[in-house]
């Protein structure tokens, strides 16, 4: 062989050489793949069967599920010794037995012994242990359920006087009456008015009758003016 062919032979060589040593390496297991390296053929993956269309205007059908039924209790299964109390039918009071409307609300107040057996502008006598009060308008005899908004308790009274007559109040208690729903101790609260009509109503959980309270007026007892025995002159003494 002639130096020639040696020399091209080696060259060629070579340049195998260079064309392996440079070619990019393949990257590693969690590596990004170099730029502009084409990525490796993916391996192919089964295409899941395609749902079939529903109907238009139709929803998906459901599967059912069977129906899971209690099994039923023994015989000797303990029972609870809880006695419940049912309200016989006619136990709740009807329509007709519910309390009128709220006629009025405002202030409330009472009057007691400082009054006691004077008479009022229904010519009643003021009777500081009886259920009754003092209404501006009301006729005489009406009666009224006066429920405290303080406590939420209720007093049946009947009008038999006239007044208050301070700005803010719209009824007067008697003593009796005010001990009912605890405003004595309060003194001037907040309540309101439910006027009783003939139809009857409720009060305090009581049924009450409609109708008036009739006035006892008592007579006037006029006591007999006793006039002091008119006292002569004193006999003069001479001497």
């Amino acid at each position: 062989m002639s130096v020639a062919a040696t020399a091209r032979a080696v060259c060629a060589g070579l340049a195998t050489l260079l064309t392996v040593a440079c070619a990019p390496l393949p990257p590693a297991p969690g590596e990004p793949a170099a730029a502009g390296a084409s990525p490796p053929a993916a391996a192919a993956v089964p295409s899941a069967p395609a749902a079939a269309p529903a109907a238009a205007g139709k929803p998906p059908a459901r599967s059912l599920l069977p129906l899971q039924r209690q099994a039923p209790l023994p015989a000797d299964a303990p029972t609870s010794r809880v006695v419940q109390i049912f309200p016989e039918p006619g136990d709740a009071p009807d329509a007709t037995e519910l309390p009128g409307e709220e006629f009025e609300r405002g202030g409330g107040s009472w009057y007691g012994i400082q009054f006691h057996r004077r008479r009022t502008a229904s010519g009643e006598m003021f009777d500081m242990t009886s259920l009754t009060a003092a209404h501006k308008t009301l006729p005489f005899g009406t009666k009224v359920c006066v429920r405290s908004l303080v406590n939420g308790r209720e007093v049946l009274v009947h009008i038999n006087d006239r007044g208050p007559f301070t700005p803010g109040r719209i009824i007067d208690l008697s003593q009796a009456a005010a001990e009912r729903i605890q405003l004595t101790s309060l003194g001037f609260k907040q309540v309101s008015l439910t006027v009783i009509g003939d139809e009857g109503g409720l009060c305090d959980g009581q049924r009450v009758e409609g109708g008036l309270v009739p006035i006892n007026v008592a007579p006037v007892v006029r006591q007999p003016v006793r006039r002091a025995p008119a006292r002569g002159k004193a006999p003069v003494r001479r001497r």
